[in-house]
């Protein structure tokens, strides 16, 4: 099974190499070398411009030049980041100085997670498209201390940090420019199987609420896009029935604005298996902002077909049986501004007044745009 998989990654790695190669070759044809590197220069430059503009505007219309904030991981372990700008140019410095150590487990993270999730969320706040590219970061210096959970050594244990950390370096930096409230910052990992197959899936959650939008309910957010498998074909392919897929209702916090709700998901296992949930915000829950209330932390249950409910926290791998049911229960996002300043009553129970507001008012929700939206766009067309 490995070997197949390895043969199956190699083929994967080697046609999109090939294919790279054709389409730039092709390029290259038509415009000329000089023409295209050209071009590439400007798209490099456009991006270190527009984030400068940025930058400089944050600095002058809300007259600071330094910003920070901390948040923590669920382990405790604190993500904490100081942010000078200068004015004139936008020159700034991200420095984590302060975050904690490097961690026993596997939520340890590589410095190019930490670029990745500061590049991400500059072009989020520049306002409009920008293609990916290294000018982004061209007017940012990072500090990350040495030893610590974003700078691990070499022998770190790293998968949670990309799927995981990734999330929750972005929930600071937008904290530290007050851009949102946090979403559910985390990708809720959950993988089963034994000796012979394996499954992996990635599960939605709530998106935070920002000064013009409520958030969305039960998507994936920042720094993942993965879509997950139809329920026809978990079922046909896998040892599982899905009883329950459906909106968390109220587990978004409630503001001005309103934090999207997370997800339910129960599975029941057929047979024997192994079963293993990689997670966060199960003990903190994500923040609101500007007043807001924080959203719902996300709960991973087990019952079991002997009797009794288990709660596994956020991180277990653990055996299952025939008859077991898994409930995993997705964070919502948090909530934006204060309730009061929309009138809204604050209670949280389903079927409440502010969940009787949610279902018939009309939101303003962020609008979706971008080349991962038209993609997908383009996909459900077909």
């Amino acid at each position: 099974y490995r070997a197949c998989m390895r043969a199956c990654v190699r083929l994967c790695l080697s046609y999109a190499l090939a294919q790279g190669t054709e389409l730039l070759n092709g390029l290259i044809e038509e415009y000329s070398l000089d023409v295209v590197q050209a071009y590439m220069k400007h798209i490099q430059a456009n991006a270190e411009v527009a984030v400068r503009r940025m930058l400089t505007a944050i600095a002058t219309e809300q007259h600071v030049m330094e910003l920070s904030a901390v948040d923590h991981m669920d382990d405790g372990t604190p993500l904490k980041l100081r942010i000078a700008i200068n004015k004139d140019t936008g020159d700034s410095l991200f420095d984590f100085t302060g975050t904690g150590p490097q961690v026993y487990g596997n939520c340890n993270a590589p410095r190019a997670v930490v670029l990745s999730a500061i590049i991400y969320c500059l072009r989020c706040m520049v306002g409009y498209d920008v293609p990916l590219n290294q000018g982004c970061l061209a007017p940012i210096r990072v500090v990350i201390p040495k030893g610590t959970i974003l700078s691990a050594d070499d022998e770190a244990a790293v998968v949670g940090g990309n799927v995981l950390t990734s999330q929750r370096i972005v929930d600071v930096i937008f904290r530290a420019f007050q851009t949102c409230a946090a979403s559910q910052g985390c990708m809720n990992n959950v993988t089963f199987g034994d000796e012979t197959y394996g499954y992996y899936e990635t599960v939605a959650g709530g998106a935070g609420a920002g000064p013009t939008w409520h958030g969305s309910h039960g998507v994936h957010t920042h720094m993942t896009n993965t879509r997950i498998t139809d329920p026809e074909i978990v079922e046909r392919r896998y040892p599982v029935v899905l009883k329950k897929f459906s909106l968390r209702a109220g587990s978004g916090g409630h503001g001005n604005h309103r934090g999207g709700d997370g997800v339910v998901r129960e599975m029941l296992f057929r047979r024997p298996v192994q079963l293993s949930v990689l997670t966060e915000r199960r003990a903190r829950s994500p923040y609101g902002m500007q007043g807001g209330e924080d959203g719902q932390a996300g709960l991973n249950l087990l019952t079991r077909a002997s009797g009794g409910t288990i709660n596994l926290g956020a991180k277990v791998s653990v055996a299952v049986y025939a008859g077991d049911i898994f409930h995993l229960l997705t964070p919502g996002g948090g909530g934006y501004g204060s309730v009061t300043d929309a009138g809204h009553h604050s209670s949280k129970a389903a079927g409440g007044p502010a969940e009787k507001e949610r279902a018939g008012e009309s939101e303003s929700t962020m609008v979706l745009r971008g080349s991962v939206h038209q993609y997908r766009m383009l996909q459900e067309s077909a």
